[in-house]
């Protein structure tokens, strides 16, 4: 971690940072405004003047030069992914909505990133208050805002693996079916809070945490194992915390030194913590292929590290690496070792763990076999195909 504002993150080369996941404070949120303050004092002008559109704008062009030295330090091909809300704040009487993640979106698009489909992370409340405005009555009352987006951005062209040692690590670092079916949907509702929580109170309001499942996700979606990884707004060092269990380098910058005594707390459980991560993803991964042979469906691979069954080729050498030990262990920072075999209780023996070996059911083979004829041509030139 780097103490530093991150307007200016001198410390990094251009073009050496393979993914940024941050959250940075949001602009017209009450409690960040000291914050905005402190770095332009004349948005405290425009508030006393009631000039609420220049606050805003005001702002977002401090964020501004982040996001443009983010732009320098991501390589071509790298992701940026920016958990960012939109804030609705009474004025002088009067309701708004400040459109935090559009205001974003148009500065990224200024500086030449290609901007990709985000990602709505609904965060479900029940509080009894939660709607706004005159009750039942009509023409007063306001929508609820209960979500938060996921910009995604890419600089350039798609990242290219061109070695046999680049694509075996990518091959290394896949995900299962399963997960890639939950993580790319355009709507997260089963991301409730973080796995770990913050030291006091005070760093709470002083940081811009989000959960750790958030991090690891978006790590684990844009990145293969042995990348560099950057949160320009560091606080607690949730973005770090998921790149090591993810086995990634990370680096980030953060303004306020005193939130790097709650990261020296978490990073001290952190081998402990990433084995619950890592036995969990397994875990769900064993209890998917159980239901779907239960439900005769077929499993057509089979994974070389741990022996269990899975969907697709692509995941036959996915490895999850542990966490050994931590044998740097700085203030600011860390070194952390890998074991390069699974987990003992995840073992290439599955089906001896199992009361029936894994095999295709018969109806699936047929269906298989009839899948292999020649595709017929229907009138006008397409091609009927048959998707299974």
């Amino acid at each position: 971690m780097i103490n530093a504002g991150s307007g200016n993150m001198d410390g990094l080369p251009d073009h050496h940072v393979d993914l940024i996941v941050t959250s940075p404070p949001y602009p017209m949120i009450e409690m960040w405004d000291d914050m905005f303050f402190k770095q332009n004092p004349d948005i405290k002008t425009f508030y006393r003047d009631k000039d609420i559109s220049l606050m805003f704008e005001s702002m977002h062009n401090i964020l501004d030069r982040v996001w443009a030295e983010c732009f320098r330090v991501l390589k071509k091909g790298g992701f940026l992914c920016i958990n960012i809300g939109d804030a609705t704040r009474t004025v002088y009487d009067n309701f708004h909505l400040f459109p935090n993640h559009a205001r974003i979106l148009h500065c990224l698009t200024n500086l030449g990133l290609t901007i990709l489909p985000a990602i709505i992370w609904r965060k479900q409340t029940n509080a009894p208050n939660k709607f706004m405005g005159s009750g039942m009555l009509p023409a007063g009352a306001y929508v609820t805002l209960e979500h938060e987006y996921i910009l995604i951005a890419r600089k350039g062209g798609k990242r290219e693996f061109i070695t046999a040692r680049e694509k075996e690590n990518r091959q290394e670092s896949a995900f299962f079916w399963e997960e890639r079916n939950m993580f790319f949907s355009d709507v997260w509702m089963d991301v409730k809070g973080t796995r770990q929580h913050l030291g006091d109170q005070d760093a709470r309001k002083r940081s811009a945490a989000f959960p750790f499942e958030v991090a690891y996700r978006l790590i684990n979606m844009y990145s293969v194992k042995g990348d560099m990884v950057l949160d320009p707004f560091w606080g607690t060092g949730t973005t770090s915390l998921a790149a090591a269990v993810a086995a990634r380098n990370s680096t980030g910058y953060e303004i306020d030194a005193g939130l790097s005594n709650i990261f020296s707390k978490n990073k001290a459980e952190l081998v402990s913590f990433s084995k619950v991560v890592i036995d969990e993803r397994l875990d769900n991964h064993v209890r998917f292929v159980e239901a779907r042979i239960e439900k005769q469906k077929p499993l057509k691979h089979q994974n070389v590290r741990y022996g269990f069954p899975v969907i697709t080729n692509q995941e036959k050498n996915l490895f999850i690496n542990p966490l050994d030990n931590i044998v740097k262990n700085p203030a600011n920072g860390m070194t952390v070792v890998y074991a390069q075999t699974p987990q003992k209780r995840f073992d290439k023996d599955w089906d001896s763990h199992h009361n029936e070996p894994l095999k295709e059911p018969d109806n699936k083979k047929s269906e298989k076999r009839a899948s292999k004829k020649a595709p017929q041509k229907k009138e006008g030139g397409f091609t009927q195909m048959e998707l299974f």
